[in-house]
């Protein structure tokens, strides 16, 4: 492993099921990049059941502290 650390303009490879924003994605193969197109897709579906958990939980506080 320490020989292709020491070559020029090597560059680690992502870890495999971690995505950061703005990453260069010229390292991953096709398959690397529809894993990662999958976990976001499901982070997505995850976020937007968490706002919907919020919004509702808010909707039901406003209804019981609404002034008569």
């Amino acid at each position: 492993m320490a020989i292709f650390d020491d070559e020029a303009g090597a560059q680690p490879r992502p870890a495999v099921g971690r995505h950061e924003i703005g990453q260069p994605l010229d390292l991953l193969s096709v398959h690397e990049l529809d894993e990662r197109i999958a976990a976001l897709r499901a982070e997505i579906s995850r976020l937007e059941q968490a706002r919907a958990a919020k919004a509702a939980s808010r909707a039901a506080a406003d209804a019981f502290f609404k002034p008569a």
